[in-house]
């Protein structure tokens, strides 16, 4: 079966199981950047307290960027790699102000092509190709392809990449098989289906997903 096949049958199927995503409002870019450097190596429950303890502390990005680091490191700490997560943001939005000339705003990013938007998020400190690609589809709806945890890994059971696949690897060959139309939707079913079915331990394979899993093919 061609990639293209197979890829839209399993989206097929994961849209009978779970409902059809529907794509949110356009979010401010700023915040989907620091949501995601939140997001590094925690769960969203983490996440969203670190990101509203942001908020609850601080009125403007100016004042996260002028705050001082170690108070910063405790305001996020909940969502770990505090002093990580600190430096990383306040980087961010340094470089963000810099490049608009004192504007903490993302949309010069819109005049560029997504090659170029995808490079410039990638040299900030800290953000790889899911950052950059969670960005440039939250916020520009831009046709890209993110890569958590949840879409790496049935990625790998699904036979879409190789067993033995970075994370960067996957991103790669993900964003160049799934078709631009499939790849908002296909995004969001994949993180669905594993955390509410095929997760990392002692996966269930009680929906029709299961005939797509090469683990359990095997069995």
């Amino acid at each position: 079966m061609e990639d293209e096949e197979r890829i839209r049958r399993i989206h097929e199927d994961l849209l009978d199981v779970y409902e059809k995503p529907e794509r949110p409002e356009t979010a401010d870019g700023v915040e989907v950047l620091v949501e995601t450097i939140l997001s590094q190596n925690t769960n969203d429950i983490n996440r969203d307290k670190a990101y509203r303890n942001l908020q609850d502390r601080y009125d403007s990005w100016e004042d996260v960027e002028e705050a001082p680091e170690d108070e910063l490191t405790d305001v996020v700490r909940v969502a770990g790699l505090g002093p990580t997560k600190a430096e990383r943001i306040q980087k961010a939005l340094q470089l963000v102000r810099e490049e608009t000339g004192g504007n903490y705003s993302v949309d010069f990013l819109d005049k560029m092509s997504t090659e170029e938007a995808k490079d410039w998020l990638e040299s900030l400190p800290g953000v790889g190709p899911k950052t950059a690609a969670i960005v440039l589809c939250f916020h520009m709806g831009r046709a890209v392809f993110p890569v958590d945890t949840h879409v790496h890994r049935l990625s790998k059971r699904w036979g879409m990449v190789p067993e033995n696949a970075s994370r960067k690897k996957t991103h790669e060959i993900m964003e160049r098989k799934v078709p631009d139309d499939l790849k908002y939707t296909l995004h969001i079913l994949m993180i669905r289906h594993g955390r509410n079915d095929c997760e990392a331990r002692n996966p269930t394979h009680d929906t029709k997903i299961r005939k797509w899993c090469s683990a359990y093919e095997e069995k």
